[in-house]
Order: structure tokens, then C-alpha cells, then sequence
């Protein structure tokens, strides 16, 4: 079942912003994070998109108690994108599989101030503890 559809939920009084789910069947459910979310919580104490997720579900299907969700994977805060939450422990085996595997692949796209000078641009990437390197791509504007 494909759903493209926004769910609001209230929290206190205060209606929150709409979360665009893009797919959803009974394994997974792909979201919009907006770059103000946070995939998972940390010690700001904000409400992450996975609580909202799990909300989202146990309000759709009419579910009283848990809900299950595993996060597949992140994308930092200040990022925007899909995110990919799995519904079913054996479908988060799964993918978590598929990801270690690097049978999936991301794709970034940057917002820039100025054009780059050239069409290709290495740039060292550091993110917590990890370190990587990645290739930016400049398509010229025609």
C-alpha cells in the first residue's frame, strides 16, 4: 500500500508541524525529515521523528500498546531527506543487512553559496568519529 500522505498530531494544545510520510506497507515506512528533526533521541530532551513515527502508526492502525519501529539509519539535523524506518524486527534485520552489505546507496545533494570553480571537488568529511572521504559533484548551471 503506497501512501503519500501528512499526519498532524496535537501536543498539548499546540498542533504540531505535519510529517509527510512518502511510502508505507507492512514492512516499511519511508518519511521527509525536515532539517530541523532529529531521527532519534539524544540529551536535548526534543521529540525525535521516531517517536513521532511510532505515534503516527499506533494512531492509524488503532494499536493500544507498542508499536515497534527500527531505525535503519540517520541523517545528521541540520540534513533534510528520507528516512527509512522499518516496522517489523525481521524486515530492520534485513535491511540493517542490506546496508552493512552497501547494497544501498545514498545520495547527497549540497546547497552552495557561490559556484565551485571546478566540476569536481574532493572534500574530507568528518562526522563524530568517523572520518570519510567524499567526491562533490558541480553541475553547471546551463
Amino acid at each position: 500500500m503506497c501512501d503519500h500522505s501528512t499526519f498532524r498530531m496535537k501536543r498539548s494544545s499546540i498542533e504540531r508541524s505535519a510529517m509527510e510520510v512518502l511510502y508505507e506497507d507492512n514492512h516499511i515506512i519511508a518519511v521527509n525529515k525536515k532539517s530541523t528533526e532529529l531521527v532519534q533521541g539524544d540529551k536535548t530532551g526534543d521529540e525525535p521523528l521516531s517517536d513521532r513515527v511510532k505515534a503516527y502508526l499506533a494512531h492509524k492502525y488503532h494499536k493500544p500498546g507498542n508499536v515497534f519501529l527500527g531505525v535503519v539509519h540517520r541523517i545528521d539535523r541540520p540534513v533534510s531527506g528520507v528516512v527509512l524506518f522499518a516496522r517489523t524486527s525481521k524486515s530492520l534485520g534485513r535491511l540493517n543487512k542490506m546496508f552493512q552489505e552497501k547494497q544501498v546507496s545514498k545520495k547527497y545533494l549540497a546547497v552552495v553559496r557561490n559556484k565551485p570553480r571546478r566540476k569536481m571537488a574532493n572534500c574530507s568529511i568528518i562526522s563524530g568519529k568517523m572520518k570519510s572521504r567524499i567526491n562533490l559533484m558541480h553541475l553547471i548551471n546551463r
